[in-house]
């Protein structure tokens, strides 16, 4: 994949960024620098690689699942300005 100054200018300007027209060129080497780059870590052989979560090695704890409500409604709502019956109280946004 090849990106030029119109590509450039497309996606500048879908992204609302003002890139001056000198600036379109240059721009344009440097994306197609890194969409070879990403094109040669597609050449990497990667059929016998685990997936990895995390470089330590160290796994996280599990724990049952188990739906609960959790018991939490008079912490939950001693931080809401206005609650009634259990519920949060908000202002009325449709007339």
């Amino acid at each position: 994949m090849s990106v030029d100054k119109t590509t450039v200018a497309k996606i500048a300007r879908l992204a609302r960024i003002n890139v001056p027209d000198d600036r379109l060129e240059p721009l344009a080497t440097e994306l197609n620098g890194i969409l070879n780059w990403i094109a040669e870590l597609d050449e990497v052989n990667t059929d016998n690689v685990e997936p990895l979560a995390s470089v330590t090695g160290h796994a996280l704890p599990m724990r049952d699942d188990v739906v609960t409500d959790g018991n939490r409604l008079p912490d939950v709502l001693s931080n809401v300005p206005e609650g009634a019956s259990g519920f949060f109280v908000v202002p009325k946004v449709v007339e």
